[in-house]
């Protein structure tokens, strides 16, 4: 979606720049708002 690494995602969340909640099996989930958000603006 966003044209970028799942590594450069990844660090997006860590950075706070996507808000994201972690499975019990450690996989990160992102809201569809928060997605959407960023999609428009921008990781800035």
């Amino acid at each position: 979606m966003f044209g970028v690494s799942g590594a450069t995602v990844t660090r997006w969340a860590v950075e706070g720049k996507l808000a994201s909640v972690r499975t019990l099996g450690g996989h990160r989930r992102f809201s569809r708002e928060q997605v959407e958000y960023l999609l428009r603006h921008g990781p800035s």
